[in-house]
Formats: C-alpha cells, sequence, structure tokens
C-alpha cells in the first residue's frame, strides 16, 4: 500500500491504496465520487471518463501510481449547480434514459467542447462510448445544442 496525492474536483486527496489500484475505485471506493461509473474495466465503454487536466481519460484504465500528482475532474466537478453547456443541453434534449453511460459521455463532450473539436472529431469520440439504451441521435443532438450554447457564451464575452 502507499500513500497516493492527487487533486480532484480542485480539492487536493489523499488516499492510500495499491500502486495498480485503477483511479475509478479510488474516486468512487476511497472518495465517495460515484458518479463516475464502473462499466467495463478495460477502457472500452467509456463509463468512466473524467478530465485529467483537461483530457477526456477513461479512468479505468489510470493506476493509482499515474494519477499520483495529477489533476482530475469527475462529472461532480465538472459544473455542481448543473449550469455546464453539455449538462443543460443534456437535460433540454432529454438524453438518459437509464444514464449509466451519460457521466462519460458528458465528460467526453465537455472536453471536446473545451478544445474546441471539429464536429467529426466529436462523432468519433462520443462514438466510441457505449450506451446500452442507444441514445445516440440525443447525444449528437445535446453535443450540437451545447456548442451553440459554448458559441453564444463566448460572443458574451468578447467585445
Amino acid at each position: 500500500m502507499q500513500t497516493i496525492s492527487f487533486e480532484v474536483n480542485g480539492v487536493q486527496r489523499t488516499v492510500v491504496a495499491e500502486p495498480d489500484t485503477p483511479l475509478l475505485w479510488l474516486l468512487r471506493e476511497s472518495l465517495g465520487l460515484t458518479g463516475t461509473k464502473f462499466g467495463c474495466g478495460i477502457g472500452v465503454c467509456g463509463a468512466c471518463t473524467v478530465h485529467r487536466a483537461g483530457q477526456a481519460v477513461r479512468s479505468c484504465q489510470v493506476s493509482a501510481a499515474e494519477a499520483a500528482s495529477q489533476s482530475f475532474t469527475t462529472i461532480e466537478g465538472l459544473s455542481p449547480d448543473g449550469s455546464h453547456p453539455c449538462q443543460r443541453a443534456w437535460i433540454e434534449e432529454d438524453v438518459a434514459q437509464c444514464g449509466f453511460c451519460q457521466a462519460g459521455l458528458l465528460m467526453t463532450a465537455a472536453a471536446l467542447l473545451a478544445r474546441k473539436a471539429r464536429a467529426d472529431e466529436a462523432e468519433a469520440a462520443l462514438s466510441e462510448h457505449v450506451c446500452r439504451c442507444g441514445t445516440y441521435v440525443r447525444v449528437r443532438r445535446a453535443f450540437t445544442r451545447a456548442a451553440a450554447l459554448v458559441k453564444v457564451g463566448r460572443r458574451e464575452i468578447e467585445p
């Protein structure tokens, strides 16, 4: 066991874990941040997606040793009041059915929007998630809506 320190949602956290423990379990079990979901455990489904320094990563594939001294954002830290454009768009488009995969999809979409990804990049990245309910059409609509919200927000800020 080792003491691992890393930042989550802007707060420095310390846990004791085996170095090969996936970040997913540190978040869920050690820190009680259960918005990040366990899906497949092999990095395929995307349910466990979080941001590491602004980039979408599969938390089941990041070891505790790799997480040390890094900065992560989970769905709980994306926007606690639900005002992030992706959260708003997901609600407005009524995307979620069971909701299991939605945190991962939202986190991927938010990372794409933050780096101003092209539509084809977004399509490819979002299609790498597994949604057992098949809400892909609504996910695409929500991403388009979120991108429009971001664009409007940027215009309001720029002179």
